[in-house]
């Protein structure tokens, strides 16, 4: 659970919220209005967000490999129309 604490009182209380995060461990979450601002996280923890947000080396090769082999050839109209049964055709209005 992260502490919570308004803006204004954050700006005057800057330097002990710093050491609450490195030396307590703690998350501060600063607020305007109620709702949360920003956030005070140590470097341990940015980093493991960072690398979250990261894909690992090779795996957006990977997926972009994996999206493209899953792509198969669009056969035509009559083709599909065949494969799923279709009888009924749309057309749209006659240019005169």
């Amino acid at each position: 659970m992260a502490y919570e604490i308004p803006v204004t009182q954050a700006r005057a209380e800057l330097a002990d919220l710093i050491n609450r995060v490195v030396y307590g461990g703690e998350r501060v979450v600063v607020t305007r209005h109620g709702k949360p601002l920003v956030a005070l996280v140590s470097a341990a923890d940015l980093e493991r967000l960072d690398a979250l947000d990261a894909p690992a080396e090779g795996q957006v090769e990977e997926q972009i490999v994996s999206s493209v082999s899953g792509i198969r050839e669009a056969g035509s109209a009559r083709r599909e129309q065949q494969r799923f049964g279709i009888a009924a055709e749309h057309r749209g209005p006659e240019v005169s």
